[in-house]
């Protein structure tokens, strides 16, 4: 992804809609150039285009929140890949990091097979010869692109992972990783039981927000991949908990 695209998809954050002659005067290319960048994003599920706009929409989109702090998401999961081995099987659960990640793993790896319950990310990579893709039953939740529920947990019995990697939507000092939907939740909880390892993938924001539901506790966790602006109090509490943790550092430095 250029840095246009990255200024693209931070300006629609901001502004959730914007005309296509606006982002090229801001950017200072033409409108040709423009269009063809918001075609490159929209094929790859970023955004949505309308006649002369483009826009971001649906408050629980994945394509919406993978455009929020994009460049930071996309540097934390590209540093997560380095815990992944050729030929290895993996767990994936839906969130824009771990979206982010299935895309890194399907540039930079060889033969790994993803076991996931997003409908998001087995479409996001679904061109790439590099990886193969298992994606568990369940009831559809359409907004977020998720497949959750009973189903989900009986699809994924069969299969056991070294590494299973997640989002979060809060933390909490108490607890631990907290998620806002409940079904989801649920389903990253059952998942987690098939791997022995368990790594959270989020941008230090959300350790400002506490979310709602009782997502991972923080002694349950293995490795936490996020960047620099970690709240200092909350990196010694996971470290006295023997969490592992990883930043990434400002881009360009």
């Amino acid at each position: 992804m250029t840095n246009r695209h990255t200024k693209i998809l931070e300006t629609l954050t901001r502004n959730q809609k914007m005309e296509v002659t606006t982002l090229a005067e801001m950017l200072e290319v033409s409108q040709v150039t423009v269009r063809k960048d918001l075609d490159q994003l929209e094929e790859r599920g970023l955004i949505r285009r309308e006649h002369g706009y483009a826009c971001l929409d649906g408050t629980d989109d994945i394509g919406k929140r993978m455009a929020f702090h994009y460049d930071i998401k996309k540097r934390i999961a590209r540093a997560a890949v380095s815990m992944v081995e050729d030929g290895e099987t993996i767990m994936i659960e839906s969130g824009s990091c771990c979206a982010l990640l299935a895309e890194e793993l399907a540039d930079r790896k060889k033969d790994v097979t993803i076991v996931t319950n997003s409908v998001f990310i087995a479409n996001h990579v679904r061109f790439a010869s590099t990886v193969k893709v298992i994606l568990l039953g369940g009831y559809y939740q359409g907004e977020s692109q998720v497949l959750v529920g009973p189903m989900t947990r009986k699809s994924a019995e069969i299969f056991f992972s070294d590494k299973f990697f997640i989002g979060a939507d809060g933390f909490m000092e108490h607890f631990g990783f907290t998620g806002n939907n409940h079904q989801r939740t649920q389903t990253v909880q059952d998942l987690a039981e098939q791997a022995r390892q368990i790594i959270v993938l989020t941008e230090s924001e959300k350790f400002l927000h506490k979310g709602v539901v009782g997502l991972v506790r923080s002694e349950s966790i293995n490795t936490v991949y996020t960047d620099e602006g970690i709240p200092l109090e909350i990196e010694t509490l996971l470290r006295e908990k023997n969490v592992n943790i990883c930043k990434v550092a400002e881009a360009g430095e």
